[in-house]
């Protein structure tokens, strides 16, 4: 019998396994349009868009679907937006396509969350982080495969086709059996006309700060790697690659394996060692005199970020102020805002001051982020089942 987190795994797995087949063949959809960089860069802006709409306005909707529905109508229909874009013959269809696939991001982003929360207490065990290390491991696997298929020039159309095949079988056969887990006993209900619109209170801003500290760092590693390591060092491209396979591999090990240190020394000790290597990381890339000493501090920061936004996750789905719900749409809100808003922030500053000076400008906010550490040490609840094999 499949347990019921894995189901979560496989979902947060499958999401980014579908959305990291087309960004692997961004470049051909960008061809085929005849887009330039900018153009492509607006284009894309509808998926962000679409995100923020349903975590703002979807967070009573999911818990009024369910997580078995609502699992198979955001991941497959992701899938579906992601495989339809390189048929449409305009970038405006393309726009719409995103905004609709951003939308059903957003309802996913809450409803596997919440699940994750949920289970965590029915079987008095963390799981957080690996459902947020599958979605590490499906970006991870889908761009080997997608470098291989470009290789291979196969059509982007194909790629992406048979990226939602696997997707649509994997869902027939493992969703079926999801059933929604119990609320936390002192969970606060979605009252009728309460809380339509999900924002940030005073009490969530703590949590906030964590994670815009942990998706600024996110940022840098993902965006700006690469271009650092060719700008500071003018590396080979395999060198310079070497920096996100750093980041990316070290993050994705962190995550899969960081549940049971969770457990042992609590959310808190683990969040303030992990930004603590995260400012050490980025330090050593702002100063660094060799590429190898650049290479190590993207290691760094991709394993000290690596755990920092789902520990604030599962600390504000444990909040009881509002529906669990609402204050993960809120939290995600704020932290998709920066996922998508920081790379440009910081490219602003690397263009001005230099990019070295980009990696530095972060560390306010990690200070920020290890000075409120203590909001993650929410109290948890009783557990509804203990003892259960995870």
């Amino acid at each position: 019998m499949i347990k019921p987190h894995y189901r979560v795994f496989a979902c947060f797995f499958l999401f980014a396994f579908s959305l990291g087949a087309l960004l692997a063949r961004l470049p051909d959809v960008q061809s085929n349009l005849g887009l330039d960089k900018a153009q492509l860069g607006l284009m894309l802006i509808g998926m962000a868009i679409g995100s923020l709409v349903s975590l703002s306005l979807g967070a009573r909707w999911v818990d009024r679907m369910g997580a078995r529905l609502t699992a198979f109508v955001t991941v497959i229909g992701t899938t579906f937006c992601y495989a339809l874009i390189p048929w449409l013959p305009s970038a405006y269809l393309v726009f719409g396509t995103l905004f609709v696939a951003g939308v059903l991001a957003g309802l996913l982003e809450i409803n596997l969350n919440l699940e994750a929360d949920r289970i965590e207490a029915q079987i008095n065990k963390r799981v957080m982080n690996r459902a947020h290390g599958m979605w590490s491991l499906g970006f991870f696997v889908t761009a080997l495969i997608g470098a291989n298929v470009r290789e291979a020039q196969i059509p982007v159309t194909v790629h992406t086709g048979v990226a939602f095949l696997v997707v649509v079988v994997c869902c027939l056969v493992l969703l079926p059996g999801m059933t929604n887990a119990p609320h936390r006993p002192d969970a606060k209900p979605h009252e009728e006309g309460e809380h339509r619109i999900a924002l940030p209170n005073w009490g969530l801003l703590p949590l906030c700060i964590i994670g815009i500290a942990a998706f600024l760092i996110e940022g840098t590693g993902i965006d700006w790697s690469v271009i650092y390591m060719s700008d500071a060092f003018g590396v080979t491209p395999l060198i310079a690659g070497l920096s996100l396979t750093a980041f990316t591999g070290m993050m994705t090990l962190g995550r899969l394996f960081a549940d049971p240190v969770v457990e042992r020394f609590g959310p808190r000790a683990v969040a303030t060692t992990l930004l603590s290597i995260a400012a050490v990381g980025s330090l050593l890339i702002g100063v660094a005199p060799h590429p190898y000493v650049a290479i190590l501090g993207f290691a760094m920061i991709g394993l000290g970020c690596s755990c920092v936004y789902p520990l604030a996750v599962s600390a504000a789905a444990q909040r009881t102020d509002r529906p669990s719900a609402v204050n993960v749409a809120a939290l995600a809100q704020v932290s998709f805002v920066v996922f998508f808003l920081g790379p440009p922030l910081l490219g602003f500053v690397a263009e001005h001051f230099g990019i070295r000076v980009s990696y530095l400008a972060v560390l306010p906010f990690v200070v920020a982020g290890l000075l409120l550490g203590g909001a993650l040490e929410s109290k948890r609840r009783p557990a509804v089942a203990a003892g259960a094999d995870a």
